[in-house]
């Protein structure tokens, strides 16, 4: 099992990273053209929504309910079973997702309403946020359909994943970077406001994710025709399994959007200082962290299916250790290279000093929880494997009602970095209740082993920590480089901090062995 789920891991992190690496670009080039004003607020906020959605929609809630019982359907040997679950499942959710889709473009100006509260009030009274409400109404009606393809994006990917081909999902998300940007540089300079171009290229971009897996789940033999099938017994069992995990898989994208609705009642900026540091905390978060939960679910599934306990466990605990191993270097590289970062990939065009440093404060934030939102990732599979979406959806309320909790107290403390600082402190309830569960139910334990494992881990990353500080003594005439010297000394700092952190645990005996499983 180590092997092949090694294997797998590393084919989506190496697909994920280029498509992660473009995205970094794709954030530069808008970045440079439209900084962090009204029109990347407002952008920004348009893109979001129909995100928000995909999540509930398509590779969130509706992955981990179809995942285990496609597995399941697939485990029997059974093809044609296989295709005519696919077809009622696609068809299915293809009626419910063309009619929010439809809604949501005929009622865009409600759902910025919604969203965007603070400028809708600016709207009802000549306030100054009465254009963003405006343009961002506009905007939800080219952003919205992305929702309707990446639905399909996210079915097909979910197929191909449990048949272990998972370079194809992994490495569609390409196409939408590829778009934006293409439609930054080409579409954008053309029209007199550039963030209707970028509008234009979400649309692009999830069109071309459609059709470019439409060949390989003919390859696979599961390009079928839709079927509507709310009865049918395969997908009342997905959509019960489904509508609690609605709610438990997205809380951290409800708490975001919960961020979002505040800021749009804070200075103009707030919405992108926060989208810009969520990005670059998205980036170790998708390379690492969804990555391994993409192969552990199918492997998780099987051993569910096949009754196989210990097995079950030790695949947890494979993706605990892996996450930690990865994650914690992550968190602590991000908090103390947060400017640096910032600096290096944004700060230019009209992206200023003032918003590096304003970025770099919610990134801070965010990036205090970034181990707790990978653990999520692995933890979470553990329960909807064997089928359960109840008990994350509980731990879901809470963590989200948390998140309410401490926007209401940082936010009015500390502005817009309050809700970064209420979003990770949720994030540590959800983790914290997830394991919790595990460990009642007798399903996961973490192991005396594993725990000394994790202690190694962060004497290794306090000895990084200590390495980056003490060679950048003085970030303060980071303004004063250029560019590209600017650039060169980031990637020495991290070379320097990734080397101690791997020399540090090879001293203290971390070996491959120990991210192996027990078990095949």
């Amino acid at each position: 099992m180590s092997k092949r789920l090694l294997k797998s891991g590393l084919i989506v992190s190496a697909m994920t990273l280029v498509s992660r690496v473009l995205g970094l670009v794709r954030d530069v080039v808008v970045a440079n053209l439209m900084g962090a004003g009204a029109g990347a607020d407002v952008f920004f906020l348009a893109n979001k929504i129909p995100n928000f959605l995909r999540r509930l929609f398509a590779e969130g809630a509706f992955s981990q309910a179809f995942v285990p019982v496609l597995t399941e359907s697939h485990a029997q040997g059974d093809m044609d079973k296989t295709r005519e679950l696919v077809a009622r499942a696609a068809g299915t959710l293809g009626v419910i997702v063309t009619v929010v889709t439809l809604l949501g473009i005929l009622f865009s100006g409600a759902v910025t309403a919604v969203f965007a509260a603070g400028w809708f009030w600016d709207w009802l009274n000549g306030g100054p946020s009465a254009e963003k409400f405006e343009l961002a109404t506009l905007m939800l009606k080219l952003t919205f359909p992305y929702l309707w393809f990446i639905t399909f994006v996210a079915l097909s990917g979910a197929i191909l994943n449990t048949m272990g081909k998972f370079a194809v999902s992994s490495f569609t998300p390409v196409f939408l970077n590829v778009m934006i940007i293409f439609s930054a540089w080409f579409i954008s300079p053309q029209m007199t406001q550039p963030e209707i171009g970028l509008a234009i290229g979400v649309f692009l971009g999830g069109l071309v994710q459609f059709l470019f897996q439409i060949p390989f789940l003919i390859k696979a033999g599961v390009m079928v025709k839709p079927k509507w099938g709310w009865r049918d017994p395969g997908v009342v069992k997905i959509r019960t399994l489904m509508i609690p995990a609605l709610f438990g898989v997205s809380v951290s994208q409800i708490n975001l959007l919960f961020d979002t609705f505040i800021a749009s009642f804070l200075q103009t900026g707030s919405i992108s200082w926060l989208y810009y540091s969520d990005r670059l905390l998205e980036f170790p978060l998708g390379l690492f962290g969804i990555a391994i939960a993409t192969v552990i679910l199918p492997a998780l599934s099987r051993k569910h299916v096949d009754a196989q306990g210990e097995g079950f466990a030790h695949t947890m605990d494979w993706g605990v250790r892996m996450v930690t191993l990865l994650g914690i270097p992550a968190m602590l590289g991000l908090m103390v290279l947060a400017k640096p970062m910032l600096m290096v990939l944004f700060m230019r065009g009209e992206f200023s000093p003032h918003d590096v440093h304003q970025a770099s404060l919610s990134l801070l934030a965010y990036a205090s929880g970034l181990l707790n939102f990978m653990l999520i990732k692995v933890l979470a599979p553990g329960y909807y494997s064997r089928q359960d979406t109840r008990t994350p959806v509980k731990y879901g309320i809470i963590a989200m009602v948390t998140n309410m909790v401490f926007n209401a107290i940082f936010a009015w403390m500390y502005g817009y970095v309050g809700l970064a600082i209420a979003t990770a402190l949720s994030a540590f309830v959800n983790m914290a209740l997830l394991y919790r569960g595990l460990h009642l139910q007798g399903v996961y334990q973490v192991t005396r082993q594993t725990i000394s494992f994790v202690a190694r881990l962060i004497v290794g990353g306090a000895l990084m920590v200590a390495a980056i500080l003490w060679a950048d003594k003085d970030m303060s005439v980071w303004l004063s480089w250029s560019g590209s010297y600017r650039a060169l000394m980031l990637a020495m700092l991290i070379g320097l901090g990734a080397l101690v952190y791997l020399i540090s645990l090879f001293i203290m005996g971390i070996r491959l062995k120990d991210l192996k499983a027990a078990t095949d």
